[in-house]
């Protein structure tokens, strides 16, 4: 074939010879190895033999046989057929196609064994032994084309009981080739064939012919499988479709029919919540009701090689949805008298549920619409009066029609968004916020009863896609993001907040259930989306009615997703930088319920810890300078001892460098002179301006860098320690008793937050240290970790030509440069040293 693998490989050629085999010295001419491709398309061994030709009785002609040298057992026997297409390959290999996905192939160990059988081949077909193949190749396809030529049409066998066998095998053997299954379409469309065969299944059924019944059942079987519309069209008519329904019922494979019929006709009751008065349009109702029917009931599930089989009648229920959906909203009798008795209060709870689920489910049938015609249909529906009518049934007791009414809502959300703001924000000049429909979609979500809140997840999903300014229009004259954010603020917004500020007028939240902490976790998640994508709507509504503060009181929940929740919401705000949301986290001292959790968390190495530090590192890195203060003049006591990070002390050292600048307001302009001279400088010697510069340049300062930990007062012998005794010293700590961390925050007054601790034994107290992780190698803070204060590298060295250290006001600056290599090398092999940190103790004001 064209397509042809590598060749397999060809027999070795041994000068030996085969060998004996009954006191005789074998043939080597004839001598091949059998080869079959398998489906990886790569050649396989079947073994080695003799190679003969003759002619076999049972094939009826003359044939290959390849018998084993081995035992002479048969490895091949197969029959030179005259239409086969046999090709031979460098000199010593003939290879040709046994079956549809069966080829061979013969490799001989001589070219003149090979050569005998290719005579053999060649005078069998006719051909001339000079070619190298003995037909010409043509794919399947055009072979057909050309049989299609010379045979016209496919000859179907009569159609009587008798032949419903041969029939059967007729329409099975056309399935596997395309140009077959095209003309037994051909016939079957062009004789009436199938009607003929459902009259054939009423005598079957008469006689109680179970035989004939099977039969009948995979030539319709078959049938679907050809995959023709004008068939379908035959099949799916009303005088047609239940008998072929009935075929179907007798599958072979099983013990006893089915009762398809029964159920269609006695079970399933057709109901017409509003009559409809198109005759056309009813049976095309009932016919796709039958077809789905047959498509999910009745045929087996295709396999892999039918799957594609069936894409006809897929396309056929599809086109039929569509027609429906065009028939009934071009009905506009029918659809005035639907959206009447939806809204009229007189029609009784079981009709209106049913109008709900005939709506819901027309919203479904559109969604196979193509785009413009979907434009059409939920014009139509709008024009129709469909939200004012999904008000009226959202505010209805009857749980199952406000669940239906929320699918329909769904629909036209994620369609036409905009067509749902412009009509809440045009009602909300008429009635008053309680009955707005989208305070209405915000009550269902707050008063969801599922327990796992699956209703309440679609809601938000949809409240999310209302409010979210990338799907709003902004024309010429007007925009829509700032007409709607406003009347959603002004009109709605107190409404979503109001379970999470009914739940935290206390320090800790009132409620705290599962259920409770879901749907405040919820209503975080959208407030925390707004906080992303809105601007000044959020802000002054979370400054005015001090949201963040009652946010924070979710820190306490017992529930830790909640608690996560309320940080991510602060960390979101932080990460604005903006400096009104700043002033107000510092005038209402909103760092203490974070500092608080921090602390009660304890040694725990969690979510919870890493999300808060990573917040302060935030601060550090994108050098927040009010916060940065805030954070270090209140909060300092409290996490002055948390050294597994460099985080906390990072953040004192910017603070004693803004107060240094503060203090030294030249400092700041001599910045700019010296930069230009950081690359020239001596590396043996250090000037007195330079030295100064290097204690105040922070800010080029690489922010991964760590930073040695602010003293209160000068080194001395007494306050260092080396890096693996203060290792060895925290072990010991480990080892004795645990310590005993009480937390007591006076919160009376807001200006003035304090912290008292006591420490059982006296002993020093690392607030948050990882009980397990902090002294792992390569942990942050451990011995041997970059950046750790005592690993090589970092840039704690206390060299004078690595960096310049003061210590002013108590301060000791440190400043690494990563362009000093020479440097570098000089004192890698010096040890640094740290001083111990201050015991934690932290006193009430």
């Amino acid at each position: 074939a064209p397509d042809q693998p590598s060749a397999p490989p060809a027999i070795a050629n041994q000068s030996g010879g085969c060998g004996v085999a009954g006191g005789r010295m074998t043939d080597t001419r004839r001598r091949v190895k059998v080869y079959t491709l398998n489906e990886d398309r790569q050649w396989d061994d079947r073994g080695t033999g003799h190679v003969s030709s003759c002619y076999v009785e049972r094939l009826k002609g003359m044939s290959l046989l390849v018998r084993a040298e081995s035992d002479g057992s048969l490895l091949l026997e197969s029959k030179i057929n005259p239409n086969t297409a046999y090709q031979k390959q460098q000199d010593t290999l003939i290879v040709w196609s046994e079956a549809e996905n069966y080829d061979l192939a013969l490799s001989f160990q001589e070219k003149a064994g090979c050569d005998e059988i290719w005579e053999k081949i060649c005078q069998v077909q006719g051909k001339d032994p000079s070619v190298d193949i003995t037909q010409d190749l043509v794919d399947e396809s055009e072979e057909e084309r050309f049989d299609d030529m010379s045979s016209p049409g496919l000859e179907l066998p009569s159609c009587e009981l008798s032949r419903l066998e041969e029939i059967a095998e007729l329409v099975a053997s056309s399935l596997p080739s395309p140009l077959r299954r095209e003309k037994l379409a051909l016939a079957l469309e062009n004789e009436g064939y199938i009607k003929k065969l459902l009259e054939i299944f009423h005598v079957c059924e008469d006689l109680e012919n179970i035989e004939g019944l099977h039969h009948l059942y995979e030539i319709i079987k078959g049938i679907f499988l050809l995959n023709r519309t004008a068939l379908f069209e035959v099949m799916f008519s009303e005088e047609c479709i239940m008998d072929v329904i009935g075929c179907l019922e007798y599958d072979p494979s099983l013990s006893q029919s089915r009762k398809h019929r029964e159920f269609l006709t006695k079970t399933a009751k057709f109901k017409e919540v509003i009559p409809i008065s198109d005759p056309e349009l009813k049976q095309k109702i009932h016919q796709t009701y039958r077809v789905q029917y047959i498509q999910d009931m009745v045929l087996p599930t295709p396999s892999v090689f039918e799957e594609n089989m069936l894409s006809t009648l897929h396309s056929f229920i599809f086109f039929n949805k569509v027609e429906i959906v065009g028939m009934l909203q071009e009905d506009e009798k029918f659809l005035t008298d639907l959206f009447a008795q939806l809204t009229d209060e007189a029609t009784d709870e079981e009709k209106r549920q049913e109008l709900v689920n005939f709506l819901k489910e027309f919203c479904a049938f559109s969604q196979t619409l193509q785009p413009q015609n979907r434009d059409a249909f939920f014009k139509t529906l709008s024009n129709m009066g469909i939200l004012p009518a999904l008000e009226v049934i959202l505010g209805m007791d009857d749980a199952q029609v406000r669940s239906a009414a929320t699918d329909i809502f769904s629909y036209l959300v994620e369609y036409n968004p905009s067509m749902v703001r412009e009509f809440v924000m045009q009602e909300a000049q008429q009635n008053d916020d309680d009955i707005l429909l989208i305070n209405l979609i915000i009550e269902h979500m707050i008063c969801d009863t599922d327990p796992e809140l699956g209703g309440a997840v679609l809601l938000m999903g949809l409240l999310r896609t209302l409010v979210d300014p990338e799907n709003m229009l902004a024309t010429a004259n007007k925009t829509e993001k700032t007409e709607f954010l406003g009347f959603f603020y002004k009109h709605c917004m107190h409404v979503l907040t109001a379970p999470l500020l009914a739940n935290t007028t206390e320090d800790k939240p009132s409620k705290d259930d599962f259920q409770t902490a879901q749907l405040l976790a919820l209503i975080l998640e959208l407030l925390t989306f707004c906080v992303e994508h809105h601007t000044y709507h959020i802000k002054n509504y979370i400054i005015n009615k001090d949201i963040l503060r009652r946010v924070l009181v979710l820190m306490a929940s017992k529930h830790a997703f909640l608690a996560l929740c309320a940080l991510r919401f602060k960390r979101k705000i932080i990460g604005l930088k903006d400096e009104f949301y700043n002033r107000y986290i510092m005038k209402s001292f909103l760092f203490e319920p974070v500092v608080k959790a921090f602390l009660n968390n304890g040694s725990r190495y969690n979510l919870m810890n890493s999300a808060i530090i990573e917040m302060f590192e935030f601060i550090r890195v994108e050098d927040i300078k009010s916060l940065t203060a805030h954070v270090i003049e209140n909060y300092w006591k409290a996490l002055e001892d948390v050294d597994y990070v460099q985080t906390f002390k990072g953040l004192k050292l910017r603070f004693e460098q803004q107060r240094e600048r503060q203090d030294n307001p030249k400092l700041d302009s001599m910045r700019s002179i010296l930069r230009n001279h950081r690359y020239r400088r001596d590396a043996r010697t250090l000037e007195d301006e330079e030295e100064m510069w290097f204690n105040t340049d922070e800010d080029d300062m690489e922010d991964g860098e760590a930073v040695v930990p602010p003293s209160d007062k000068p080194k001395n012998d007494e306050d260092i320690m080396d890096p693996i005794s203060k290792f060895m010293e925290r072990k010991k700590l480990k080892e004795s008793e645990e310590k005993e961390v009480l937390l007591k925050t006076n919160l009376s007054g807001r200006q003035s937050p304090s912290f008292k601790l006591s420490f059982s034994s006296g002993t020093k107290s690392n607030l948050t240290s990882q009980s397990s992780a902090s002294n792992l190698p390569g942990s942050p803070g451990s011995p041997g970790s970059p950046g750790s204060p005592g690993s090589p590298g970092s840039v704690s060295k206390s060299t004078s030509q690595m960096a310049a250290i003061t210590t002013k006001g108590g301060l000791v600056g440190l400043v690494d440069y990563p362009d000093d290599d020479e440097e570098d090398d000089e004192d890698e092999d010096k040890e640094e040293t740290l001083p111990l940190s201050k015991k934690a103790k932290l006193e009430s004001s």
